[in-house]
């Protein structure tokens, strides 16, 4: 492989295991990675990868090179937060990535108040729930909701999380009361072993957003963290007087160690900061 972009689209369909997956990771069209696939296919006169029916696999010849691969790519990595490590402008592009709903309920007028301070730093906001890379520059700075972040990174705990119990308002709380509980709890979890025995599971969600429209509209009532509902305010959902213990994750602002200098990742990390510990009150629930 004679370049970087090869080793990269390579690498691509070697982790994907089909060409659309590639390009979506690539941000190119399902064509472009065919073609440059073929096209190193052809000028090394070897099949890297075999059809298969679920998408592609990787060749006895794509496996000879894989390690070397990821070798390169580390480097390359490396390299590359060598370099953003000494930019001392308060300018470019930022990767920010952080959960969906703190962007939506606690952090988007934050955001905008930085980007008119700032109008040379260029936010690029992720919020997907996948989890970004920031040793592979997939993110510059994160907000996570972690108990302990990598040692490859640094940054600070801004708050405790603190969960409560939710439900509608007019919810009538029975012994056999309806949970609404995240995908994958199949029994009841042990905060309602604990004070509802007798419930039973309504919904299983995957989003924590989803999980406060469904106690509003009445499924029946969930373990959320604190930040989400006492955020929107909405008097037609109540936190039952019931106290929970404190979780052991925190929310952190985050980003790899080798950026801790880079002018503008700094000046957007103290931002956030300052922006997190302006609603420590709604993470660590304290009631007003």
């Amino acid at each position: 492989m004679s370049n970087w972009d090869d080793i990269r689209f390579f690498l691509a369909v070697a982790r994907a295991g089909s060409l659309s997956g590639a390009a979506k990771v690539l941000g190119v069209n399902h064509s472009t990675v065919s073609r440059r696939i073929a096209t190193l296919e052809k000028n090394h006169g070897v099949r890297l990868f075999n059809r298969v029916r679920d998408g592609y696999e990787m060749s006895d010849a794509a496996y000879s090179i894989y390690e070397q691969a990821l070798a390169v790519e580390t480097q390359n990595q490396q390299i590359s937060r060598a370099l953003f490590a000494q930019d001392s402008r308060l300018s470019g592009p930022i990767n920010l990535t952080m959960p969906h709903d703190i962007f939506e309920h606690c952090l988007a007028p934050h955001l905008a108040q930085f980007a008119q301070q700032h109008p040379d730093i260029k936010l690029n906001l992720l919020v997907t729930k996948q989890v970004r890379n920031l040793a592979s520059l997939e993110a510059d700075l994160a907000i996570r909701l972690t108990p302990a972040p990598p040692e490859y990174l640094v940054g600070k705990k801004v708050a405790q999380l603190q969960h409560g119990i939710y439900g509608a308002r007019d919810l009538p709380v029975q012994d056999n009361v309806g949970l609404v509980v995240w995908q994958g709890e199949t029994q009841l979890p042990n905060w309602a072993q604990q004070h509802f025995p007798k419930a039973h599971i309504a919904l299983q969600v995957d989003d924590l957003t989803a999980m406060y429209a469904a106690v509003k509209a009445g499924f029946g009532i969930a373990r959320m963290p604190c930040y989400l509902p006492d955020s929107l305010g909405d008097k037609s959902v109540t936190r039952f007087p019931i106290e929970l213990a404190q979780s052991n994750w925190g929310v952190w602002v985050l980003n790899h160690v080798d950026l801790r200098k880079t002018a503008r990742v700094q000046s957007l990390r103290e931002f956030l900061i300052a922006a997190l510990q302006q609603k420590q009150h709604l993470f660590e629930g304290v009631r007003d």
